[in-house]
Order: C-alpha cells, then structure tokens, then sequence
C-alpha cells in the first residue's frame, strides 16, 4: 500500500501571488500550467462510499483522470493527511462514468477549480482557486513538506487537513446554501468565501 499512499497538506491563502513569485526564486519547476478542472464525484444511491469517507471521482482537465481515495490512514507522529490514493488515466470520461453506473455509481456532486502545478524537490505544489477561495497544497514525504511550507512563508499550524468537498459542506451548512455543487456559476455574484468558516 505504501506506494498508493497520499501524504498532504493544505492552506488557505488570500492570493497566490507571493507564492508564485517564491516558487519561481527558488527555480521551482512548472509542471503543468493553470488549467481549469470538472470533477464528478460518484456515489451509491445511499451514498455508501461517503459514509466510509471513501472517494471515487472522475477528473477533466487536459485528461481525464479517475481516482479512489481512502478514508484518513493514522499514522503514528503523522501532521499530514494520509490517505491511499489509487489513480489512473482513461481515455474517455463519458465511458468512464457510465461503466461506473453500470456498476451502481452515479455523479452525485461536481466541483470545480483551476491548478497550477509546480515540483520543487520531492514535493508537489499546487496553486487552486476554487470559487470560495484560494489554497495551496502541498504533497510528498512529510519532512520535505514542512521543509516547503517554511520556504514558502506558510504557517503549519495553519495547515488544512481536510479535503474541498468537505469545506463546502461545512460552508454549506454555515450559510444554509440552497446547492452543494461547487461550481464557479453556483457561486457568481455571492458573497460567499472559505474565510467564513475558517479561524
């Protein structure tokens, strides 16, 4: 299992701006420029995979991407999030989303983000602006991510170990929302944003 685990953190940010400009100082690499992603999630009718906190998920960006996720792994002195992640790319998301219905999985939420991607080192970065707000994630070993999140000006006491979807539930019950898709039109001229439920 240990080659499918995820080990991440997240944090909230006003803008990206001075991380972007402190990635490029430090000669981070671009992996992958700003691109614009649709997520499925998809679920059981009686929404088994999120009673176990267990994501199935059909990405498009560039690609299409489907993913499972496990529930958080507790590792012992682990400040991270853990989780096994189990990723592959298919050619076609259409397909890709009736085969699971075939198997009793249907779309039940979307949500939306842009990314940028950078590699410094053995950790991934991320850049996502999210209808309600700006992050950024950091994945790889736990060392090197504290090591990065220094580099990069961000608080770990500030770090964010839970996932988007489970931000806009938390968002959604704070404001009574009338949608739980996290899409950049459900959330056009509202005045809605992360830093309403976050310290």
């Amino acid at each position: 299992m240990a080659d499918y685990l995820e080990v991440e953190v997240k944090f909230w940010v006003a803008e990206h701006t001075a991380v972007r400009q402190t990635l490029l100082s430090l000669h981070a690499q671009l992996t992958k420029p700003r691109v614009f992603e649709r997520n499925l999630r998809l679920d059981t009718p009686d929404q088994q995979l999120l009673q176990k906190r267990q994501l199935l998920r059909v990405r498009q960006d560039t690609a299409v991407t489907i993913t499972f996720k496990s529930d958080t792994i507790t590792l012992p002195g682990s400040e991270a999030k853990v989780r096994e992640e189990i990723e592959f790319q298919a050619s076609d998301g259409e397909t890709a989303v009736l085969l699971f219905q075939r198997l009793g999985y249907s779309p039940v939420q979307v949500y939306e983000k842009y990314r940028e991607t950078f590699q410094l080192g053995d950790v991934e970065i991320v850049l996502d602006e999210l209808p309600f707000g700006n992050f950024v994630e950091l994945e790889g070993p736990e060392a090197a991510i504290k090591a990065t999140a220094v580099q990069l000006g961000l608080d770990w006491e500030c770090r964010l170990l839970t996932n988007y979807l489970a931000l806009m539930a938390q968002l959604q019950a704070h404001h009574h929302l009338p949608f739980h898709d996290l899409t950049f039109a459900n959330f056009a001229n509202q005045p809605y944003a992360i830093a309403d439920i976050l310290p």
